[in-house]
């Protein structure tokens, strides 16, 4: 199996938990923060549901400038709007990286905010990352539904709200 068929896979693995997790999210409580510093659940679950067009970016690109792009998060209205959001983003990622060449994961890809230089790696590893990225706001987005009291749905196994085996 190559790199990108390996990549392609974890995606669609990760992308049955991600929907399930946002298919939870309560449209009425998009406002809602745990803490002052917090995204609020809108601002949280859109940016997860955006995550896997970073696919895209990743592999048509060489860098992301902050300082001359600046973040603009989609605005969405209700929870249907949101995984609409998550479906396209992902058939997108999807799509970009099945015709992705194996050599493209070796090129340099670097994040910065003008001089600042956060991370240059290979885009086999800034796509890494951004998986990694999707899986740390997904558990971000279960303890924002916890708080809610919003029974959550497993990752890799039951979670607290499903029977054991």
């Amino acid at each position: 199996m190559s790199q990108i068929q390996m990549l392609v896979r974890e995606l669609d693995q990760e992308a049955q938990t991600t929907r399930k997790m946002l298919k939870l999210v309560p449209s009425e409580q998009f406002h809602w923060q745990p803490h002052v510093k917090s995204m609020d659940l809108q601002r949280l679950s859109t940016h997860l549901a955006e995550l896997p067009s970073w696919i895209d970016m990743i592999l048509r690109t060489s860098e992301l400038d902050f300082a001359k792009n600046a973040y603009q998060a989609k605005q969405v209205k209700n929870n249907s709007e949101l995984l609409d959001y998550f479906e396209i983003s992902l058939n997108q990622g999807r799509s970009q990286l099945s015709n992705a060449k194996e050599e493209q994961l070796l090129d340099a890809w670097t994040m910065r905010n003008g001089d600042e230089i956060y991370i240059t790696a290979s885009k086999a590893e800034v796509l890494r990352m951004a998986y990694c990225q999707t899986v740390h706001h997904r558990a971000q987005l279960g303890v924002y539904l916890r708080l809610l009291n919003i029974p959550i749905p497993g990752s890799y196994g039951p979670s607290a709200d499903e029977p054991h085996f």
